[in-house]
């Protein structure tokens, strides 16, 4: 798996968002973003729209945007990992790959340890 792989992403975000559940911490909007993971806007937008969508994550909306097929994302200040976000990261074998992946590259390590 590369660095921009889906699950490496997804992980990432989702780890990093259960580190602040546990801390009590507010995540940082700031490396949310595509350019902290040096990523497409539009990949990112994805993966977050679907880590939505699948129940992962809460507190994200998406908007409708003329002329656009896919909606914009946007990060509320509520968000958060879910349970089932939680169980899906200790549960899936993807994930436990990207986690591996994801330990090897620097600039993610500081988001999940």
């Amino acid at each position: 798996m590369a660095r921009d792989d889906y699950f490496v992403i997804a992980y990432t975000i989702l780890q990093y968002l259960y580190k602040c559940l546990k801390t009590g911490s507010t995540p940082d909007k700031s490396i949310l973003n595509h350019e902290y993971f040096d990523v497409d806007e539009g990949y990112f937008g994805y993966i977050l729209e679907h880590l939505y969508a699948d129940g992962y994550v809460e507190g994200v909306r998406l908007l409708s945007i003329l002329g656009k097929e896919r909606p914009a994302v946007r990060i509320l200040t509520n968000f958060a990992i879910t349970p089932k976000g939680i169980e899906y990261l200790s549960d899936n074998s993807k994930l436990q790959k990207a986690k591996e992946v994801a330990l090897t590259i620097a600039a993610f390590i500081p988001l999940i340890k």
